[in-house]
């Protein structure tokens, strides 16, 4: 693979010289190259189809009202080549959350043109790095993977007088709800612009906190941008603003734990000898019909109901019913987690329950640590290091951020769900897909059945919004057999979200009756 360098430096740029990257310099400080790029060449087979494509890994700058660089932003950037009408081409902008989680994640699990080298399960392998992904998007779109402040490389810079903002000015700029929804918007102008990509259909992919990103992102690049969409795919979604509080919230978390006793064969034998899809019906039913109504009555549930409702919840939960009448009939997730397999002397994974721990001690309510993280970090750690640096040749001695300094997060006024809402009434054009696995504990799949039931209230939008599940975790595509099902989902998403070029962006006057 030969480098291809690119560097592009702006002439308003100068006055910062002390902060861009010069070769053959005496200064050894490690400094953020502000606005460069490089890009390499390379082929992969998606789908038993070969094409070439182009890697471009780099710096963009953010920049204030006055055009002075506030912050740059590291990104890597795919393209395939020898594509002859780039308009038509779909380009997807690909967000990961936290906040103040870096890229990586999406970017050598899911969608792009390698991922880690793991097992078919997602448990780390060595030697550390990456493989071919055979089910890749990047026939059918091309991608950019962005990393928000403080992510990734992506730094904030010292003004004009090389002073640093403070820790408060910093949030205002950066870090909340609306400060970081406004920024992306700014930098993903700047990179369609750049890259020629205005009259490409255009899609944004958020996973986790993502979600609540990429949701108000819609709107703001409709309303500040003017810049339309064509599809929002939500990642192992957050509550987007979307309040589920009180018994919505403690009866949501039952169809997981359902699916989570199942996976580790801890329902009775009647459920176990069942499909998970099977059962995940019957559960969602009783959540709705029976245990939310009965959680509303709190301390002025009948005896015998209560006690009816915890041995369904026991039943579907496998926990024992002394320890849901212990709870009140309201099942934390933190305790299910160590509870479930307690005679086991094992705890399962936050963001993925397929995962085992062991703790110090048996007792406790919550476990030790999150056995999914460790073991992701474990692999995706080395392989991102190792994959922009070896076979993108991006080479640099800042640190890569897997989860950057972001806090404290404004989190104030986030109506991201709502905005997202009006944007695609906005839009005639504009889809949205939610994508779960059953085996999330941290953002269970039910909880983003409720978010997409309750995104437009009026139904009148069922059709542009649909929901897809995984038997898995939070990264479903780390699973082998989800990696093929989640993008091909992805892949039949954006085909289907497409227009023809006689298809208007408009609605059809309704019927009179």
């Amino acid at each position: 693979m030969k480098a291809h360098h690119l560097v592009k430096v702006f002439a308003l740029l100068l006055i910062f010289s002390p902060f861009v990257h010069a070769e053959n310099t005496a200064d050894n400080s490690r400094k953020l190259p502000i606005d460069e790029s490089s890009t390499t060449k390379h082929s992969t087979k998606v789908n038993g189809k070969k094409f070439d494509y182009t890697a471009t890994t780099g710096t963009q700058p953010v920049w204030d009202s006055e055009g002075n660089p506030t912050a740059s932003l590291f990104y890597t950037y795919y393209q395939r080549s020898n594509v002859k009408h780039k308009s038509s081409r779909p380009l997807l902008i690909s967000f990961n959350g936290g906040p103040g989680s870096a890229s990586v994640w999406m970017h050598v699990a899911y969608t792009g043109p390698r991922v880690l080298n793991v097992d078919n399960e997602g448990y780390p392998l060595q030697p550390y790095g990456v493989k071919s992904n055979d089910y890749s998007i990047l026939d059918v779109a091309d991608i950019v993977f962005v990393n928000p402040v403080n992510t990734g490389y992506s730094r904030v810079l010292p003004d004009k007088e090389g002073k640093m903002p403070s820790k408060e000015q910093q949030k205002s700029m950066f870090f909340g709800v609306n400060a970081d929804i406004k920024y992306l918007a700014d930098w993903v102008n700047t990179f369609v612009t750049r890259n020629e990509r205005w009259r490409s259909p255009k899609y944004l992919i958020g996973e986790s906190y993502g979600t609540t990103r990429v949701s108000g992102l819609a709107l703001e690049l409709q309303s500040r941008q003017w810049m339309y969409l064509n599809g929002v795919i939500l990642v192992s979604p957050t509550d987007i603003g979307i309040k589920r509080d009180g018994p919505v919230k403690a009866a949501n978390r039952l169809p997981y734990f359902a699916a989570a006793a199942w996976y580790h064969q801890a329902l009775k034998s009647d459920l176990q000898q069942k499909d998970l899809l099977d059962i995940l019906p019957e559960v969602e039913k009783f959540t709705i019909e029976q245990y939310i109504p009965a959680l509303a009555k709190g301390g002025f549930i009948s005896t015998a109901e209560k006690q009816a409702i915890a041995e369904k919840v026991s039943y579907y939960s496998g926990l024992s019913v002394t320890e849901v009448l212990r709870s009140n009939l309201d099942i934390s997730a933190s305790y299910f987690w160590k509870e479930l397999l307690r005679d086991r002397e094992q705890t399962i994974g936050r963001l993925d329950s397929r995962y085992l721990g062991i703790d110090e001690k048996t007792t406790g309510s919550r476990p030790d640590y999150n056995a999914e993280l460790t073991s992701w970090l474990h692999s995706f750690t080395p392989a991102i290091n190792y994959y922009l640096r070896e076979e993108l040749n991006y080479k640099t001695d800042i640190k890569y951020n897997m989860f950057g300094d972001v806090h404290p997060w404004d989190r104030s006024n986030n109506n991201t769900g709502k905005n997202l809402r009006l944007a695609m009434a906005q839009n005639p054009y504009l889809n949205v897909m939610f994508q779960s696995g059953y085996y999330d504990g941290a953002t269970n799949y039910f909880d983003a059945k409720y978010t997409m039931w309750q995104l437009d209230q009026s139904g009148k939008m069922q059709d542009r919004l649909s929901f897809k599940g995984y038997r898995s975790g939070h990264m479903m595509y780390l699973r082998y057999e989800d990696l093929k099902a989640a993008n091909d989902d992805i892949r039949q998403f954006i085909k289907a979200s497409l227009p023809d070029n006689k298809q208007a962006a408009k609605y059809q006057a309704a019927s009179s009756q």
